[in-house]
């Protein structure tokens, strides 16, 4: 961890971070995007949710091969798979993939919630044996916490997931591990917190840094639409606020998601902030902002191992203060372009080796 003669308020040495939530799409995308969580990060939980899901073994594998041969050739990040659950998932593939160390940990996206989740799960009820399964192998169970009831409100959707659904579910297997995805409301924080330890959430910098105002101020900005969405300010400030408190039941999840920017920007945009290029110096701008650096190695290396029970880095990245344009435009080799978090913006901290 950090100690004083390695961190100041112009310079920190802090273990290499992993991102505990991340998608990196398929194909040039992937090519495209992979290199700057690479960069940043030692390891990476990779959703499932491509445009063919990955419901089985084969697939997470071809995924996995896919990946590491689209990393830079000096590369050493680590993809961690995950199995996406579906209605009829196949229990023996759930158990032999995580056995077997293929997948760490299964994802639950309710059906319809999010990008590419229209295969998702329908009813919590159809994947009782599957949890239940999960909970005796100690195997984490990843949620995107939102109902999809088209008559509550979408800013509601993750308060009421928690309390209709999440709830009961840990009732009903209290010795389940689950990581509460990107969460976004004070109703989140509050619940983990008084939760046991075997619950945990992840957080995005973007959720750190804006409301639902921010997705129309002047106009529609759909590079800030996101699902879940941003919420008031006031869970803003909660949701970080625990992230800075040093809580090891709260970890860094970036959700990156990048989309081209025909794609966000058009009649039906789709939800997704891409904030690899520059998301570790982010988070440190947030922690020195709030003068919390003495809690963001906890936050961005240490808290999300111990909870899956994963050895430590050991590697380490310095971070220091200086300015630092993030980029404007990626580009993928067929010239489509993807607008990053924050594009063009100045942070004052910089990764520097």
């Amino acid at each position: 961890m950090i100690d004083n003669k390695d961190m100041n308020n112009e310079q920190l040495t802090v273990i290499k971070p992993d991102d505990w939530h991340l998608h990196l799409r398929d194909g040039l995308m992937l090519e495209a995007v992979l290199p700057y969580s690479a960069k940043q990060f030692s390891r990476a939980i990779i959703m499932p949710n491509l445009s063919q899901p990955l419901i089985n073994i084969d697939l997470a594998t071809n995924y996995k091969k896919s990946i590491l041969d689209a990393l830079p050739d000096d590369s050493n990040f680590q993809p961690l798979m995950t199995l996406y659950l579906t209605d009829n998932v196949d229990i023996k593939q759930l158990e032999q993939g995580y056995m077997d160390g293929i997948f760490t940990a299964a994802k639950l996206y309710p059906a319809n919630a999010t990008t590419n989740s229209s295969f998702g799960v329908s009813d919590i009820k159809n994947i009782d044996s599957a949890i239940k399964l999960m909970a005796d192998m100690g195997m984490p169970l990843l949620i995107h916490g939102e109902v999809t009831d088209k008559n509550i409100d979408i800013f509601d959707r993750e308060a009421i997931f928690i309390d209709k659904i999440l709830k009961p579910l840990i009732d009903k297997n209290s010795n389940l591990k689950i990581v509460l995805e990107h969460i976004t409301t004070k109703q989140a924080v509050d619940f983990v917190k008084q939760s046991g330890d075997n619950i945990a959430a992840t957080i995005t910098p973007h959720h750190m840094m804006i409301n639902r105002s921010d997705i129309f101020n002047g106009g529609i900005n759909p590079h800030l639409y996101c699902l879940p969405i941003a919420k008031r300010e006031s869970h803003r400030i909660a949701v970080r606020q625990a992230a800075t408190s040093g809580n090891h039941k709260f970890f860094l999840g970036t959700d990156s998601a990048p989309h081209i920017i025909g794609n966000k920007e058009n009649s039906c945009g789709c939800a997704g902030i891409f904030n690899a290029p520059s998301a570790i110096e982010i988070y440190t701008s947030i922690f020195a902002a709030d003068d919390m650096l003495a809690n963001l190695e906890r936050f961005i290396s240490i808290n999300g191992a111990k909870f899956y029970g994963l050895p430590i880095n050991k590697d380490f990245i310095t971070i220091k203060k200086q300015d630092h344009i993030i980029d404007k435009i990626i580009t993928t080799r067929h010239n489509e372009k993807i607008l990053p978090f924050m594009a063009g913006e100045k942070i004052n901290w910089t990764i520097i080796k």
